[in-house]
C-alpha cells in the first residue's frame, strides 16, 4: 500500500467522524503518513456528516480526498452524493438498512451490509459507525486487526471508557460478517 484513501459519510450522530479517528489513529499507530478532515451541516444531530482519511506510506501532498479509494456510506443521500466520486476499482460499502437502491456504477466493487440493523440486533444500539468499521477493515485490511483494536481504545475518551468492550463486539461483528462484493 503506498494510499488509501476512504471517505465516510452519513448523518450527524451515526458516529463516523469518530471511526474516522479511529482509521487515522490506527495508520499513525501502524507509522503511516495521516490526513483526517471532518465535514458537517450545522445540525447538532441528524444533519449531514462525513469525514475523509488519508493513510500513505509516503507524505501526503494534499489532505483532500476527491476520489476516494473506499467510501463508507450509511444513508441515501450519501450514497447519491458521493457513488459518482469513488475511484474506478474502489470499494463502496452501504448500509443497507438505510440504503435500498441499487449502485448505479459497475466499475467499482460493492458491499451492501446491514450495519444498522446489526448494531441494533445484538444490543448495541448506535454502534453502527463500529459494526462498518470492521467491515471495513476485513475488506481491506488497511491495519492488522490488533492494531484496529488499540486504536479504539486509545480514541475513546475516558469518561466514555465503559463502552469500550461494546465498541469492540461491534467492530467483531463487522469483521465475522459474510459480506462479499457485488458488482
Amino acid at each position: 500500500m503506498s494510499q488509501q484513501t476512504f471517505l465516510l459519510a452519513g448523518f450527524g450522530g451515526q458516529g463516523l467522524l469518530f471511526a474516522g479517528k479511529v482509521i487515522a489513529c490506527a495508520g499513525m499507530l501502524s507509522g503511516k503518513e495521516i490526513s483526517w478532515i471532518a465535514s458537517y451541516g450545522p445540525e447538532m444531530r441528524g444533519g449531514t456528516a462525513n469525514c475523509s482519511v488519508i493513510l500513505s506510506d509516503e507524505p501526503i501532498g494534499s489532505p483532500l480526498v476527491l476520489s476516494p479509494s473506499v467510501l463508507v456510506a450509511l444513508n441515501l443521500p450519501s450514497f447519491d452524493k458521493f457513488e459518482k466520486s469513488v475511484a474506478k476499482g474502489g470499494i463502496a460499502i452501504i448500509d443497507s438498512s438505510m440504503i435500498e437502491r441499487n449502485p448505479v456504477r459497475d466499475d467499482i466493487n460493492y458491499c451492501k451490509i446491514p450495519v444498522t440493523r446489526v448494531a441494533n440486533e445484538n444490543d448495541l444500539k448506535g454502534l453502527s459507525n463500529m459494526v462498518v468499521l470492521g467491515v471495513l477493515l476485513k475488506l481491506t485490511n488497511f491495519v492488522e486487526y490488533n492494531i484496529m483494536l488499540e486504536a479504539l481504545k486509545k480514541s475513546v475518551p475516558a469518561k466514555k471508557e465503559a463502552l469500550i468492550d461494546s465498541n469492540i463486539k461491534a467492530i467483531e461483528l463487522g469483521f465475522n460478517y459474510d459480506c462479499s462484493f457485488i458488482k
